[in-house]
């Protein structure tokens, strides 16, 4: 029986070469996106899940009050750990202490490239339990030590077994190679670690740690821990809430720090915090894409329901025969489902084609590196689980519909399939075009909102700007030596350090005060360090008062501040005031436009800018704009490597860097475009196909319109006008919806566009637009037949 089921279906899809592509192409399409997105969602769920002991590993991190809204951060006192592990070390197996990742010059030989690495305790590489290819997971007990990972490896020694060579540092510290590991996935939280040195060597470089007066106020390390095996994430994590708090002193207990755990399977998909309290993050867009998927694909499966409900009167007789004969209509049940799944079968070829084809491309927008499991069993189950669900789904309704018809009135001919037998087949053309118009809304209010943060006024000049990271003391030592033979060169017009890049704030600091300071306010502000001529670099733009300057010694203790700063402070006449940082009194020189630093959807922090040459982090370089941009990086880079040679010349444009700022939304709004386009395009297949079939059931009243007198464009608006209506129906059901949703997604920015009517304009003329020409050319082409031919049997 399932044999000549699936001939009877086979011989049906040959017979209907139309119908049978438009529904193979709509369902290829529709699984293919769902395809994607299963691959992206399932990326994004298994993020960091490579490590053996991903459901215990956490990062502590910390609330903290500031004038009365609650912060969240990474950052916490470098003693922490080791407070843990001495009050606390039962309820954990480890406890790491880590740096930032940075860019380091690593060097052998004459052999030298810039990677990204850290600083961390001994134990960390064990609780992430990496793959070592060779040395032992416990080569950072030796503080003269660094872990590489395969590619660096090879990047620095070639084919060379590089265990206990000797690589420089930021040409400086000698440390021997103890390990090299297996790179990590490109889906983890680690993913950029090309090296790991030890704790105890970052700590013998930087003595200022040590020398720190009050070390539980700074915030500058990250602490990650292993819970032990029978320890409860809930109960260690209220148990060390207080644990800063005991150390602090009582100025700094009013920011009332409260230590928390947050555990790994939560890093990726769950970082977003808002008042002390979770707000989720990208799961958002998890569960976005899912119902996209879903949706997408229901829009293939609409398709095959209303062409196969259309063709109904087609199929009536052979219904008819069958029932004559003795089928039961559970066996023609059967039929119908065997051809919808026959078709979802063949879909699911053509979405495999189709990703593999264009897996790629959705990598680069993605910024993934998925690929299809072929070899996984599993993803095969799910695969036909897929197809069994599109098949039943889109055969479920012509299959219930079609067997449901009588045979003596089909075979005496006076079966029609009535007034109200088209209600639902519109009823699905009105969700088909509600689902993409809302889609393409969207996408629209996406890219809307990118383009408004974008065109965001910075309050300095990006364009020709560099930022250079200070990988070695040399280019500290040369400095005034660098500079001023870049400007005499003509290749720059200005250079300065800074301890932060224009497009971040690292440090935020406690402890200002100032004369009025409202009782209970707590100063903290963003602290940015900078040498003379910064300013000049970066064209700030100063409202008052003055820059630094040369000319004025006392500038080692005067301060500038941005708008913000000053609103803050509630400073009416803000030259020449003071401001103490833990009791340092610091004289207001100036104060700047509030320049763009963070996120661009954000109102600008209140910062500081203070004078200190040994805070320095990044160089700040202004191309000249009269010298071409390769020609005055060349020179750039010759003068970099004569003071600092054997070192990779490493540079960022501040416009590329600021252009980072927008990733998260910029895919995710080129992905909504992407998937939105095909909606589009599944359902103007469905209405392609549906005009063809209308087209052909009134072939002989389109010739009497023609004989007696009917234009081509008389008929042509009687095809489309009932198109039209459904899609005008959608659009009144899409906009409120859409504008609903994406005035909530709006407000997750505090600098934010508006919904505008132009919009809903475009996106309903789009529409619009769209549904008449796919319809037009059906009508068109049965308008201009001529009527000899269609009433020759007449």
């Amino acid at each position: 029986m399932l044999r000549n089921h699936t001939k009877v279906a086979w011989r049906n899809l040959l017979k209907n070469k139309t119908f049978s592509f438009i529904n193979i192409v709509g369902l290829s399409t529709g699984m293919a996106v769902a395809l994607l997105i299963g691959l992206w969602i399932h990326d994004e769920l298994t993020f960091s899940k490579n490590h053996a002991n991903y459901d215990r590993i956490v990062a502590v991190m910390q609330h903290q009050t500031f004038n009365g809204v609650v912060g969240t951060q990474t950052a916490n006192p470098y003693l922490l750990g080791e407070e843990i592990r001495d009050k606390y070390g039962s309820d954990f197996k480890y406890v790491v202490m880590a740096s930032w990742e940075n860019k380091h010059v690593l060097a052998y030989n004459n052999n030298a490239v810039s990677k990204t690495g850290n600083y961390f305790e001994p134990d960390f590489p064990e609780m992430l339990t990496l793959k070592m290819l060779k040395g032992t997971r416990g080569g950072l007990k030796d503080p003269a030590s660094i872990l590489l990972s395969a590619s660096t490896a090879k990047a620095l020694f070639g084919e060379m077994d590089p265990i206990d060579k000797l690589v420089k540092m930021d040409n400086g510290t000698a440390v021997k190679v103890t390990g090299v590991y297996e790179d990590l996935p490109y889906n983890s939280a680690f993913r950029n670690l090309d090296f790991m040195a030890p704790w105890a060597l970052y700590l013998s470089n930087q003595p200022w740690i040590r020398e720190m007066e009050n070390p539980w106020r700074s915030n500058f390390t990250q602490t990650y821990a292993q819970l032990a095996d029978h320890a409860d994430l809930e109960k260690v994590s209220a148990k060390i809430k207080d644990v800063k708090l005991r150390k602090v002193r009582a100025a700094d207990a009013a920011f009332k720090p409260e230590v928390f755990l947050h555990p790994m399977s939560k890093w990726h998909l769950y970082a977003d915090w808002e008042n002390g309290k979770n707000i989720g993050g990208r799961i958002q867009f998890v569960w976005l894409f899912g119902i996209i998927g879903v949706f997408v694909l229901l829009l293939a499966c609409i398709n095959f329901m209303n062409l196969s409900t259309a063709r109904s009167e087609k199929r009536a007789k052979e219904v008819g025969i069958r029932k004559a004969v003795g089928s039961l209509r559970g066996q023609l049940i059967m039929q119908f489902f065997s051809e919808s799944l026959l078709l979802a079968a063949i879909g699911f070829v053509g979405a495999l084609v189709l990703v593999q084809a264009g897996l790629h491309a959705f990598n680069d927008v993605a910024d993934k590196k998925v690929s299809i499991p072929f070899g996984s069993p599993v993803f095969w189950l799910v695969g036909l689980a897929v197809t069994l669900f599109t098949g039943l789904i889109a055969g479920s309704y012509p299959a219930l519909y079609l067997s449901s018809f009588e045979p003596v009135k089909v075979l005496k001919g006076t079966f029609r399939a009535g007034r109200y037998a088209a209600i639902p087949r519109k009823a699905l053309v009105v969700t088909q075009f509600t689902v993409s118009v809302i889609l393409i809304i969207g996408t629209i209010v996406v890219f809307r909102q990118i383009h408004f943060a974008k065109n965001r006024p910075t309050a300095y000049s990006r364009e020709g700007l560099l930022l250079i990271p200070v990988s070695t003391s040399a280019l500290k030592d040369h400095f005034e030596l660098i500079r001023n033979e870049l400007v005499a060169s003509g290749a720059i017009t200005e250079m300065s350090y800074s301890s932060a890049p224009t497009t971040d704030v690292d440090a935020i600091n406690n402890g200002y005060t100032w004369k009025g300071m409202a009782p209970g306010a707590q100063g903290n502000f963003g602290a940015v360090s900078v040498t003379h001529d910064f300013g000049k670099t970066i064209n700030w733009q100063i409202i008052s008062g003055r820059d630094f300057s040369r000319d004025f010694a006392s500038d080692t203790t005067a301060m500038i501040l941005n708008e913000s700063a000053v609103k803050f402070m509630g400073l009416k006449n803000p030259i020449g005031e003071i401001v103490k940082k833990d009791g340092q009194p610091f004289t207001v020189i100036g104060v700047i436009k509030d320049m763009v630093m963070q996120s661009p959807y954000k109102p600008v922090f209140r910062t500081v800018f203070t004078l200190d040459y040994n805070a320095a982090n990044i160089i700040n370089a202004r191309i000249n704009p009269a010298k071409q941009t390769a020609d005055a990086l060349a020179r750039i880079e010759d003068v970099f490597k004569k003071y600092n040679p054997g070192i990779p010349f490493v540079y960022r444009f501040v416009d590329d860097e600021y252009a980072t700022k927008f990733d998260a939304e910029q895919r995710i709004a080129k992905l909504s475009s992407f998937f939105a386009v095909l909606a589009i395009f599944i359902s103007c297949l469905g209405l392609f196909g549906m005009a063809s079939f209308m087209a052909e059931q009134r072939v002989k009243e389109i010739g009497v319109r023609k004989v007696m007198g009917a234009s081509v464009f008389n008929l042509w608006r009687l095809m489309t006008k009932d198109f039209v209506l459904l899609v005008v129906i959608a659009l009144v059901i899409a906009v409120p919806v859409a504008c609903y949703f994406m005035n909530s997604w709006l407000q997750r920015y505090e600098y934010r566009t508006e919904i505008s009517w132009w919009i809903i304009v475009a996106a309903s003329v789009g529409a619009l637009l769209i549904a008449l020409l796919t319809v037009s050319y059906q009508s068109v082409k049965a308008a201009l037949m001529n009527p000899v031919k269609s009433l020759r049997s007449e």
